[in-house]
């Protein structure tokens, strides 16, 4: 017989599936063991600092490009005074903590504003080398570490000088929560700054100053270790195919003190998409450290779990064993009995009667074998006409078994996958979770804000570039602007009366500053999109006002991070104006909750975000949300704008969402295990059986022009086989019976 066809290998196939299911079941399902920290919390950290090292990359990114552009600018038009070009600057961006013009043939500081600028470390290498003009990282004399940002200016008569523009690599000034630290880190673990120690120094008991000095031991090791992490290679630090964030990030587990874990989450700066090109900030060889204390999980093993899970699998394996008899008592061992008998029938052997079945196509098929043997002249047969069919004992068939070995696997993997291990509600959730929550969705905020700061500042330098009385020349520099700034759709030029002077990109929509004072608005309600406007008046140029549209695609592209689940900028009457995940205009928020929280974080707009956030139990679903309102400064401060985010907290890696999202799966695996091995029986066995079945009948009640061919190599197909054969003997011996009567007459003979 065949070793891959017939009823035996999908049998086989079955046993060896039950029995690696209940090893699996018994491993897995209900484990005991908690770890020390969730995998959510650890998740949450990593994704903490992979969100601070996005606004951090960010900020060093729009801080170079800027001084950049502002250089080529100037450098395209007349040369202006040193003082002047410092007091344009600082009036249109207010990012650096001083900027100084020196002359480069005699390092004669022409103009300083802000914060004095050390220039030592300018030399020859600084300006001619292979890296020239390249950011550097430079110390104080206070200790504080500043990135010095240049660009080359075109003075007077000829004469070169150099714009230096310093900022320092401070932590992004976002709520950072209670009991969180956050690091910026040099290659070799060197802590250039820190945020979050300052708000625990006023600790005044000895515990708590202990506590302290102990987080900040932690955060000097696991910041040592972090910067080793962030030294390899982005690709090879991932799994194979695995997506995420584009730089290296993790994290680690460090000491234990007074029932709390030091947890760190690490993340290099990195390049957002390929696509921007290269990053100045992704140069540096900076890592941004997330440190937060967790209380210590129970580590202790559940025996009554471990043992249910083995009972789990030991009710499997009896299942299975009662559902692997049944198909070998009722399919299995009457087919291969059949077998048996057709090949004695067809060997010739008509002594012994025909063992029939009791029931299903095995029964009809015996039966008609059992007449067979009659018709080919063996003991107890007619060789006359051939007589009725036998009755009883041909009802149901072998797709009963199917059915019933079906139930009895089933007994098991519905109890399993909608009764074992099931939350319904009641898991808790770590305050940390809630807490990250809030904190990344206030960063989001921040960094949203800052976007939109950015694009009216970007219309402020660029206004001052335009020269109206040239419209061929404006309309140059505006398209230049547009290739130059990709968060702008349109750029245009409206005049006192609402009239468009010159424009850029696609149609404009109406802007009037009698109406709506506001540089930043949003307009297009009953459109299919938000149509977000900033503006900055044109100097000199009365009621002239530059007009950029932020493409909401660009809006949407801040709120997509992983582990944060659906965000969107909302207005004061809680209407999306950008999604994480799609969105049409002025939508309500899905959730009654979510306009409630939406309004009370505006109402606690002064005290921060630190209770912006909560847990939405609707039923056996636990939703963590959380809303940032827009603050911190600048023209879009005072829109009135909201972050909120929502996630389903089933997503998290807590063990008992886990415990559940393992019972589910075995019972979905014995599902498949049933739809396998049972649908290769019924298209392999039992659908051939009934055919066999019929053609038997056909045969014996006197059909035998019908050949009958096998379809498999298997015990079917050598049940027909036999058939065959037996129909050739049948033909032969009417043909003999014909010849015979013949043969008698008289006459018939020859002379």
């Amino acid at each position: 017989m065949p070793l891959l066809g017939g009823i035996r290998p999908p049998i086989a196939l079955l046993c060896v599936l039950i029995l690696a299911l209940a090893g699996l079941t018994a491993k897995v399902l209900g484990p005991g063991a908690e770890p020390v920290v969730p995998k959510a919390v650890l998740s949450s950290q990593q994704h903490f600092a992979e969100d601070g090292a996005i606004a951090l990359r960010a900020s060093i990114d729009e801080r170079v490009t800027d001084l950049e552009r502002t250089a080529t600018a100037l450098n395209s038009g007349k040369p202006a005074d040193p003082e002047r070009v410092l007091s344009d600057l600082s009036k249109a961006y207010q990012k650096w903590t001083g900027t100084t013009v020196l002359d480069l043939a005699d390092g004669k500081v022409l103009a300083a504003r802000g914060e004095r600028v050390p220039l030592a470390w300018v030399d020859k290498d600084v300006l001619t080398g292979d890296e020239a003009l390249t950011p550097r990282m430079v110390r104080l004399d206070t200790g504080d570490v500043r990135l010095m940002t240049m660009a080359v200016l075109e003075g007077k008569q000829g004469a070169q000088h150099l714009l230096v523009a310093s900022n320092s690599l401070s932590v992004p000034p976002i709520n950072l929560g209670p009991f969180r630290s956050m690091a910026v880190v040099a290659r070799g673990g060197e802590i250039l700054a820190t945020a979050g120690f300052e708000q625990s120094e006023a600790l005044n008991s000895d515990a708590e100053r202990k506590e302290l000095t102990f987080l900040q031991k932690q955060m000097t090791r696991l910041s040592d270790q972090s910067a080793e992490e962030t030294e390899q290679n982005p690709v090879s630090a991932r799994e194979p195919g695995s997506r995420g964030y584009p730089g290296v990030s993790g994290t680690l587990v460090g000491g234990g003190y007074n029932g709390r874990v030091a947890t760190v989450g690490y993340a290099s700066l990195a390049a957002s998409d390929p696509e921007d090109g290269e990053s100045v900030a992704a140069g540096l060889g900076l890592t941004v450290v997330s440190l937060l204390p967790v209380v210590q999980q129970q580590t202790l093993t559940d025996d009554s779990r471990q043992l249910f899970g083995l009972l789990a699998a030991g009710a499997l394996v009896l299942l299975g064993l009662l559902a692997v008899a049944v198909l070998w008592m009722t399919v299995q061992r009457p087919l291969l009995g059949l077998f048996l008998e057709s090949r004695r029938l067809a060997r010739g052997d008509l002594v012994r009667p025909v063992t029939v079945p009791r029931w299903g196509e095995a029964a009809r098929i015996g039966a008609a074998l059992e007449r067979i043997r009659g018709q080919l002249g063996g003991p107890h047969g007619s060789d006359g006409p051939v007589g009725a069919r036998p009755a009883g004992r041909f009802r149901g068939g072998a797709r009963g078994p199917l059915a019933l070995t079906a139930v009895l696997l089933l007994l098991w993997c519905v109890p399993v996958g909608l009764l074992l291990n099931r939350t319904d509600g009641t898991v808790s959730i770590p305050a940390v979770m809630v807490n990250d929550q809030r904190d990344r969705t206030d960063l989001v905020a921040d960094r949203a804000r800052r976007a939109l700061n950015e694009a009216q500042a970007d219309l402020v330098s660029t206004s001052r570039l335009l020269d109206l009385d040239d419209p061929a020349g404006t309309e140059t520099v505006l398209k230049s602007a547009l290739r130059e700034h990709t968060r702008y759709q349109a750029l245009y030029v409206v005049g006192a009366t609402g009239d468009i002077v010159a424009r850029a990109g696609g149609d404009p929509h109406p802007w009037s500053t009698e109406k709506d004072p506001s540089l930043v608005r949003v307009s297009g309600q009953g459109e299919k999109r938000p149509v977000v406007q900033a503006g900055a008046p044109v100097p000199e140029r009365k009621g002239m006002t530059l007009v950029g549209e932020v493409r909401v695609e660009f809006l949407n592209s801040l709120l997509k991070r992983p582990g944060l689940g659906e965000v969107r900028i909302v207005n004061a009457d809680a209407r999306t104006l950008a999604g994480s995940d799609g969105f049409r205009a002025f939508e309500g928020l899905p959730e009654d909750a979510l306009p409630d929280l939406v309004r009370a974080a505006n109402v606690r707009v002064g005290a921060g975000p630190l209770e912006n956030g909560l847990l939405i139990r609707d039923g056996g679903a636990v939703t963590v949300a959380a809303a940032a309102p827009f603050t911190g400064g600048g023209v879009a401060a005072d829109l009135g704008w909201t972050v909120v985010s929502w996630q389903d907290a089933g997503r998290f890696e807590i063990t008992a969402y886990e415990r559940e999202d393992r019972s589910v799966l075995a019972s979905l695996l014995g599902i498949a295990l049933i739809v396998v091995c049972l649908g290769w029986i019924h298209l392999v066995v039992v659908r051939p059986l009934r055919a066999l079945a019929a053609a038997a009948e056909k045969l014996a009640d006197g059909d035998l022009k019908t050949v009958h061919y096998p379809r498999y190599q298997d015990e079917v197909g050598a049940v027909v086989r036999s058939l065959e054969l037996i129909r050739q003997q049948l033909q032969a011996r009417r043909q003999t019976q014909a010849r015979r009567p013949a043969e008698s007459r008289p006459g018939a003979g020859g002379r």
